[in-house]
């Protein structure tokens, strides 16, 4: 397999009044046309890995890497000019909550063209009827309602829909998924899994899938990576997720609530400084 995308020794780093402070600490990975999950309790650095990959740190944070390639684009200090060949065209990123990525003031269709007009000349019918068009792909039952609608007016998961389809418009190679299901009830969770399931499938595309949620990565992703305080502990396949090595894996898997467990008090997860090292 491929890789599109490679990545060794990324780091990143915001000041702070002790000094510089690595949010994300020498992470290195490669991805082929496959769903790979980033687990970790929040601020592990999932994010900031996502958003330092498609060149959105914020401007007071610094990200270094020895080796940051997408289909051997080198992404160090690439120009703003290969960033807007890039972004919204060939990698696109799925933010967590739709309700504070959403413009509030704009229609859904409306954001979605806009998305799409960046890609080139269109007429507003052949524009109306992209965006359409990947509405219903991302199951969307009645498109022409949602497209006319406000994100207000929509329900979490329709939103969350909205979003996947906004960033799917420009047909990317590749799709980073901001934990896109944690504010989604379960069974509109499975609704969203099934649309990134069948666009890795269908598309060829590679997924980045990060979440919090341990069985859902194991259920859903082909290999996972776990942080820990901005460091990969871990790299192993997600069907594997139930033998893994590391103390810091097992203690989250331990924490894990059981339906048919009984009544218990949930499992303190010790750490260990040398996880730091």
């Amino acid at each position: 397999m491929t890789n599109m995308l490679e990545v060794k020794n990324l780091s990143v780093a915001f000041p702070s009044r002790d000094g510089p402070v690595r949010v994300v600490r020498d992470v290195s990975f490669s991805l082929g046309r496959e769903r790979l999950g980033i687990v970790g309790e929040s601020g592990s650095g999932k994010s900031q890995t996502g958003r330092a990959i498609l060149g959105l740190t914020p401007s007071n944070g610094t990200v270094t890497a020895d080796h940051l390639a997408f289909d051997g684009i080198d992404l160090r200090g690439a120009s703003s000019s290969t960033w807007r060949q890039l972004r919204g065209r060939r990698m696109s990123m799925v933010m967590q909550d739709p309700k504070f990525s959403l413009n509030p003031v704009m229609t859904i269709g409306r954001q979605i063209v806009e998305a799409y007009r960046r890609l080139g000349r269109k007429s507003k019918s052949e524009m109306r009827e992209k965006a359409l068009e990947v509405l219903s792909s991302v199951q969307i039952r009645d498109p022409e309602r949602v497209f006319d609608a406000y994100p207000h007016e929509l329900s979490g998961g329709m939103g969350q829909r909205a979003m996947i389809a906004m960033m799917l418009v420009g047909e990317p190679d590749l799709l980073i998924a901001d934990e896109p299901t944690s504010a989604l009830d379960v069974t509109v969770q499975l609704d969203v899994l099934r649309i990134l399931d069948d666009l890795v499938r269908d598309r060829g595309m590679g997924l980045i899938f990060i979440s919090h949620d341990l069985r859902l990565v194991s259920s859903f992703c082909d290999r996972v990576l776990v942080m820990y305080a901005g460091r990969v502990v871990e790299e192993i396949a997600a069907r594997d997720l139930h033998n893994a090595q590391h103390p810091y894996t097992c203690g989250l898997l331990h924490c894990l609530p059981k339906i048919d467990g009984g009544v218990r008090p949930l499992p303190t997860l010790e750490r260990d400084p040398a996880w730091l090292a």
